[in-house]
C-alpha cells in the first residue's frame, strides 16, 4: 500500500543568479530530513549525450559581446552611437539575437556526416542619422568570430519588397521615440489639468513631475503604412493593477519623423466625443456637458490576485490541495549541455531566441523524425469599443520580443514540486541576460488511462473474463511569458502513446476600459466603473512536419454523406450512409476546419507504409477554442496579419519563409514587411516538404470572473498531432506500468500482473525554503 507523503508547506523562488547560463539549468535547494526516500523530488534526471552538437542552441555570451564591439567598430561604417547617449538622429543598437540557421543547411549535418553549420547573430538597428530614417536587420557571422566574420544586411526572409529595412514611422515605438513625444504629451495634458482634476480626480503633469497621479499607456499600431504615425493614450490610475482602473479620457498624437518640434495635436477623446482642441473640451466642460457617469475607483484591492478574506474561507480549504509528483523517479534523460531530452520514444532539442522564445527541432519518435520544428510564430490580439484605445489596438507580441518576458515559475503551482527548472537566456546589449527557472520540464500523470477495457462474458460467474488498464502519462515543457497585462502559459506534452499536444492558456489583466451604460456590445461590466473589453486572442505555430522523411503530403478524409442503396435492405430503399472521399491537398493554400468536424487532416508519407499497407501519417486533432481572427478587412490587420485568418494553411518549405510574421509587421497593415499571402504562389504541396501554419487562440468574452485576473481554466486553446497508421498497432504494448487482472474461475479472487511495477512507498518531509527575490543577471 502506498503511504501517504507528507509534503510541508513548500513556494517555489526565484533562483540565485546562474554561473554558467548557456548550460541552462538552476537546481532547487531543498532540505531532506530523516534520511527518507524523497518520492523523486530530490532526483536528477538521468544524463543522456545528444546525439550531434545543438545545431540550434543560441549564440554564447561571448559570441554577443564580440558582436557588440564589432558592429560599434567605424571600420564598419554604420557609424553607430552608444544607445545610452543616442537619440532619434543616431545610428543605434536595438538588439542581437540569434539568427535562425537554415534547414538546407541543418539537414546534411544532423542526419549525415556534414560539418556543424556556422552560427549567426541577427542584429537590429535603428539608423535615424540617415537622410531617411529607417530600422534596418543585419546577419553578423560565422560565429565564433575571427578574421571571417562580415556583416550584411539581413534581407531574404522579409518579402516585402525592402527585405529587412522598415520605414522610420513604422519602426518600433522605443524608449527614445517616447522621450520625443513626452514634451507634447505633458502639455497637452497640463493645458486641460484643471477639467481632469474636476472630472477624474487625477492630472497629467509630465512623467517626472510629482503632482502626476494618472497613468498614461498606448499601444499599437501607431502607424498603418510606415509612412505616418500617431499615437493614442489612454489614462489610469496607477497601482499593481493599473490595467483595470481606466478613465475615460484618451488623447491622439501626431508625430511623424525626427523632428519632435513638428509633432501635434489631433484631440481629445471624452464622453464618446471628439474634440480637436483643449479649447473645444474646455467649452463643452463650461457648458456641463462633460461628467464621469461612473466614476472610478482608486482604490484597486479588489483587482489584486491576493486572499479576499471578505469572500469567507471554504470548508477544508485550510489543507494543502492535491501536488503531482514523479514518485517513481524521473523517467527522462537530459543533456544539460546541447538542451537535448529524451523521454519513452521521444527525443528532441530546445532553443530558445528573444523575439519568439521556446523552441522545439528534431523530434522524433522512437527514432524516427515526426517534426523537423515546432515554434511559435506570434501571439497576437485585436480589440473592439467605441472609443480610440479599444477600436484601435492590435498586438502583435514579437514586437516587444516575447522570449524575453519569459520569467521565473512558481514550483508547486505554475509547474508541479520536483519539476527540472531550466533558464532562459537571451543577448541584452553586450551581455547576455538570465531569467532562472523560467522553463520547467516534468512528467505527470494523465488524469485517465492510456488504455483500458474489461472483457465480459465467457464461462465465468463474475461478470468479466479479465480487464487490463494502462497508465498514462505525458512530459510536460512549460513556459509563462508575461507581455503587459497577460501571462501566457505554453505546454507542449508529448504522451506515451507517441501524441504530442501543444497547449495555450491566458491569465492576468484584462486591457480594461471605462464602463458606459450604452456599450454592453463591447464587453461586459467588472467592477464601478471598468468594462472588459472584448478582443480575439490568435497564437500562430508553424509545424515543419518530416513525416521519417522531407517528402510528405496534407491528406484530406472528408466525411461525407452519400444516398445508396445495399441490396440486403432493400426494404429501405434508398439511405443515407456515410462514407470517406480521400484527397490529397495539391497547392499551398489556406483553410479552416470543417464544420461538424467532417474532415480529418494528416500529414502523410504517400511512400512510406506500416505493415498494413497504410500511409504513415500524423493526424492534426482540433482541441479546444481552435478559433482565427474574426475580423477579416480592419484597416489594423489589414495586410500585416494574414495568417491570424484562418485556422491552418500549409505551404512547401523554403529557406527564405522561416517566419509567418515579422516582428515590426503591426506597425505596417498597409505595406507590411513581411508578407504571409506571398507564400500561397501556386506550389505543390505533394510530395514535398510542406510546412503546417496552424493557430490557437480564444475569442475573449469578458466577465465578472475576470476580475481580478483571467482564469486559465477557460481561457485555453489546445492541438493534438496523433499517430495515424505512423504505428503498426497502438503504442501501448511495451508499456509495463499497466495492469492485467483475471478472476480466479472458483473463487473469483482477483489475480493481477503488475509487470515488475509496483506501487513505490516514500516519506517525504520538506524544510520550507528561504524566500529570497533576486534580480536577472546579466554575464
Amino acid at each position: 500500500m502506498l503511504k501517504q507523503c507528507l509534503v510541508a508547506a513548500l513556494l517555489g523562488c526565484a533562483a540565485p543568479a546562474a554561473a554558467r547560463p548557456d548550460a541552462g539549468y538552476w537546481k532547487r535547494a531543498l532540505s531532506f530530513t530523516n534520511g527518507t526516500k524523497p518520492c523523486g523530488l530530490s532526483d536528477e534526471a538521468p544524463v543522456v549525450k545528444a546525439p550531434k552538437v545543438n545545431p540550434w542552441s543560441s549564440i554564447t555570451p561571448d559570441d554577443v559581446r564580440a558582436v557588440h564591439k564589432f558592429i560599434h567598430d567605424p571600420a564598419t561604417g554604420l557609424n553607430l552611437t552608444a544607445v545610452a547617449n543616442a537619440t532619434l538622429t543616431d545610428n543605434y543598437l536595438y538588439f542581437i539575437d540569434t539568427l535562425n540557421t537554415n534547414k538546407s543547411e541543418i539537414l546534411p549535418y544532423i542526419d549525415g556526416a556534414a560539418a556543424l553549420p556556422p552560427k549567426y547573430a541577427r542584429v537590429v538597428i535603428f539608423e535615424g542619422g540617415k537622410e531617411e530614417p529607417v530600422s534596418q536587420e543585419y546577419m553578423v557571422g560565422p560565429l565564433p568570430f575571427s578574421d571571417k566574420t562580415t556583416i550584411s544586411k539581413y534581407d531574404y526572409v522579409f518579402n516585402g519588397g525592402k527585405g529587412g529595412e522598415v520605414p522610420y514611422a513604422g519602426r518600433y515605438f522605443d524608449s527614445k521615440r517616447s522621450a520625443a513625444v513626452q514634451p507634447l504629451l505633458k502639455k497637452s495634458m497640463t493645458d486641460v489639468a484643471d477639467i481632469t482634476v474636476a472630472l477624474f480626480d487625477g492630472a497629467y503633469l509630465g512623467s517626472s513631475n510629482n503632482g502626476t497621479n494618472l497613468t498614461a499607456a498606448s499601444t499599437t499600431p501607431t502607424s498603418l503604412d510606415g509612412k505616418t504615425s500617431q499615437i493614442t493614450y489612454m489614462f489610469r490610475y496607477p497601482g499593481l493593477a493599473s490595467y483595470m482602473t481606466p478613465i475615460d479620457l484618451y488623447l491622439i498624437l501626431q508625430v511623424t519623423g525626427t523632428d519632435a518640434s513638428k509633432y501635434s495635436l489631433k484631440g481629445y477623446v471624452t464622453n464618446e466625443r471628439f474634440f480637436a482642441t483643449a479649447a473645444e473640451l474646455r467649452a463643452a466642460f463650461d457648458a456641463g456637458q462633460l461628467k464621469s457617469e461612473f466614476p472610478q475607483t482608486r482604490d484597486q484591492k479588489w483587482a489584486l490576485l491576493d486572499l479576499q478574506p471578505e469572500m469567507g474561507i471554504r470548508d477544508l480549504e485550510d489543507r494543502a490541495a492535491p501536488q503531482s509528483i514523479e514518485i517513481g523517479g524521473k523517467r527522462y534523460k537530459l543533456d544539460k549541455d546541447e538542451e537535448y531530452v529524451e523521454y519513452m520514444g521521444w527525443s528532441f532539442y530546445m532553443a530558445f531566441t528573444r523575439t519568439l522564445g521556446l523552441q522545439f527541432y528534431d523530434i522524433k519518435f522512437k527514432g524516427e523524425r515526426v517534426l523537423y520544428e515546432l515554434t511559435l510564430q506570434e501571439a497576437a490580439a485585436q480589440y473592439a469599443g467605441f472609443q480610440p484605445k479599444a477600436a484601435g489596438t492590435v498586438y502583435h507580441d514579437t514586437y516587444y520580443s516575447f522570449g524575453t518576458y519569459s520569467a521565473t515559475l512558481v514550483e508547486g503551482f505554475d509547474c508541479p514540486f520536483g519539476s527540472t527548472m531550466l533558464n532562459a537566456t537571451f543577448p541584452e546589449g553586450d551581455q547576455t541576460e538570465v531569467h532562472p527557472s523560467a522553463i520547467c520540464v516534468f512528467e505527470s500523470d494523465d488524469g485517465f488511462p492510456l488504455a483500458r477495457h474489461r472483457t465480459s462474458g465467457g464461462s465465468s460467474d463474475y461478470g468479466f473474463q479479465n480487464i487490463g488498464a494502462v497508465k498514462g502519462s505525458a512530459l510536460h515543457t512549460r513556459t509563462i511569458a508575461t507581455v503587459g497585462n497577460y501571462d501566457y502559459l505554453f505546454d507542449y506534452a508529448f504522451h506515451v502513446d507517441g501524441s504530442l499536444e501543444i497547449q495555450v492558456r491566458a491569465s492576468g489583466y484584462l486591457q480594461s476600459s471605462p464602463y458606459y451604460k450604452d456599450q454592453g456590445k463591447f464587453g461586459s461590466r467588472i467592477s464601478q466603473g471598468t468594462q472588459g473589453s472584448f478582443h480575439d486572442h490568435v497564437l500562430t505555430f508553424k509545424a515543419d512536419f518530416d513525416i521519417v522523411d522531407s517528402t510528405n503530403s496534407l491528406e484530406v478524409t472528408d466525411l461525407i454523406v452519400v444516398n445508396q442503396t445495399q441490396p440486403w435492405y432493400a426494404e429501405l430503399g434508398t439511405f443515407e450512409q456515410m462514407e470517406y472521399n480521400v484527397t490529397n491537398m495539391e497547392t499551398e493554400q489556406q483553410f479552416d476546419w470543417k464544420a461538424n468536424g467532417q474532415a480529418m487532416y494528416c500529414v502523410v508519407n504517400n511512400n512510406k507504409t506500416n505493415a498494413w499497407g497504410e500511409k504513415r501519417g500524423y493526424r492534426l486533432v482540433p482541441g479546444r477554442s481552435n478559433i482565427h481572427l474574426s475580423i477579416k478587412d480592419s484597416p489594423f490587420t489589414r495586410k500585416s496579419s494574414t495568417f491570424l485568418k484562418s485556422h491552418l494553411a500549409v505551404t512547401k518549405q523554403h529557406d527564405a519563409e522561416v517566419y509567418a510574421n515579422s516582428w515590426q509587421n503591426v506597425q505596417l497593415s498597409e505595406a507590411p514587411q513581411h508578407d504571409f499571402a506571398k507564400f500561397f504562389d501556386g506550389e505543390s504541396v505533394d510530395d514535398e516538404d510542406l510546412v503546417v501554419w496552424f493557430n490557437l487562440g480564444m475569442h475573449h468574452f469578458t466577465r465578472a470572473e475576470d476580475v481580478p485576473v483571467t482564469l486559465y481554466t477557460e481561457a485555453v486553446s489546445s492541438i493534438v498531432f496523433a499517430p495515424q497508421n505512423f504505428n503498426d498497432r497502438a503504442q501501448e504494448g511495451d508499456l509495463r506500468n499497466r495492469r492485467w487482472i483475471v478472476p480466479d474461475a472458483d473463487t473469483g479472487v482477483l489475480g493481477y500482473d503488475d509487470y515488475g511495477i509496483s506501487l513505490p512507498t516514500c516519506d517525504l518531509q520538506l524544510e520550507e525554503p528561504t524566500l529570497k527575490i533576486e534580480p536577472w543577471t546579466h554575464i
